[in-house]
């Protein structure tokens, strides 16, 4: 058994949040850097080089990425060997509460969905947490804006349904959204489970790194054809029209019941954040 320090947990939360909204993941910003080579409307290319340089705005002067530096979502894979001393759920919220005070994040939190009232510090956080073998503890931190969050859709579809009326429904999903997630989008698709669990596959699509395809085969060509489909609706570079709507769609499936096909697209903007420790 090993023991790991509730104090530990809180500092490394606390610089994952900070760290994740500076920084983008290197694929992901590799990708944002190509897609001005292969925008073709002029002002698509123009608004591809102003987010280009606002990555490195952020980067040189230790500053946010997006004024909405979102609810902090953390997933959390705990070793079955691993014994944490103090509260794991008090931990991870007094990390949120550092990293977005002390680094001076926006806190965009509030208290209760309908009677509201800031909570002043970004938490509590939305928190993940899975066992697994070992005796190491991996969290990823995962701010998520909701100009991006609000364009996110869930649907029960019949077991009919195919590939092509999943990919029409997130093409759909991305033109009804338009500009307000901030394209160019990263997309999470969760396929299969049962209503939460698609939503929670799609979430953690989006902490894939972008340069990781699904690793079936079939799921993986069914990505490279979704974001063509996407691509092709036009929307665009912040909704002005353009070749680049989308940057990446990551997959994720899961087994589900005989009478139901479940599927989740949860949008992220260009800026999909995450970053991750092992401890």
């Amino acid at each position: 058994m090993r023991n790991i320090r509730a104090g530990e947990i809180s500092a490394a939360v606390r610089k994952l949040c900070i760290e994740a909204n500076r920084e983008l993941p290197v694929g992901l910003e590799k990708l944002v850097r190509e897609s001005t080579g292969l925008e073709s409307d002029p002002m698509g290319k123009a608004i591809l080089g102003d987010l280009t340089a606002n990555l490195d705005a952020a980067r040189e002067m230790a500053v946010p990425i997006c004024q909405d530096t979102g609810m902090a979502v953390v997933f959390a894979e705990v070793g079955q060997e691993v014994h944490i001393e103090g509260g794991f759920e008090e931990a991870v919220n007094e990390g949120v509460r550092q990293g977005y005070v002390e680094g001076l994040l926006r806190c965009s939190v509030v208290a209760d969905p309908l009677r509201r009232g800031n909570t002043g510090d970004n938490t509590p956080a939305v928190l993940h947490t899975r066992l697994v073998p070992g005796d190491k503890l991996k969290l990823t931190v995962a701010p998520k804006g909701f100009g991006s969050e609000n364009m996110s859709r869930l649907q029960m579809l019949t077991p009919a349904a195919g590939p092509e009326d999943i990919i029409g429904f997130v093409v759909d999903a991305v033109r009804q959204a338009g500009a307000n997630p901030c394209p160019p989008v990263v997309l999470g698709v969760g396929i299969g489970g049962d209503f939460e669990l698609c939503a929670y596959l799609a979430k953690k699509a989006l902490c894939r790194d972008v340069d990781v395809r699904n690793p079936d085969p079939f799921y993986a060509q069914l990505e490279a054809e979704m974001l063509r489909r996407v691509n092709e609706t036009g929307v665009g570079p912040q909704g002005f029209g353009g070749d680049v709507t989308a940057l990446c769609v990551n997959i994720e499936a899961f087994p589900t019941h005989i009478a139901g096909l479940p599927v989740a697209v949860n949008v992220g903007c260009h800026v999909t954040r995450h970053k991750n420790v092992v401890l």
